[in-house]
């Protein structure tokens, strides 16, 4: 049985499990099945009170990807969304990760 076999199996007994979930998204990116793992990380947006690690993953991710206008939106939100629960040390390192992306992927105005 695979580790991502494990997880799911572990979500059965307790599907709202959020760092189940999480984990679940990351294997599936671990296993190369980005569209996957983003569509699982995006749900746990959609948690009251929304999962801030998943902001910063799915950034992660679709910098890699170089979907960088979609990273630069979920950065956004997720800023938001960690300034809302208090959460400094996310807040800091997804406004780095914005800012660090800068112009990447915009396209010239040439």
């Amino acid at each position: 049985m695979s580790r991502r076999e494990k997880i799911e199996a572990m979500l059965v007994d307790d599907p709202t499990d959020t760092f189940l979930r999480y984990s679940l998204a990351m294997e599936y990116r671990s296993e190369g099945d980005h569209e996957t793992s983003l569509v699982k990380l995006r749900e746990l947006f959609t948690d009251d009170p929304p999962y801030v690690p998943a902001f910063f993953m799915a950034a992660q991710q679709l910098v890699d990807l170089g979907r960088i206008d979609e990273a630069r939106s979920i950065l956004r939100d997720g800023i938001d969304q960690a300034r809302s629960q208090n959460d400094a040390h996310a807040a800091a390192e997804m406004s780095e990760l914005l800012s660090s992306l800068g112009a990447f992927g915009e396209e010239d105005d040439l």
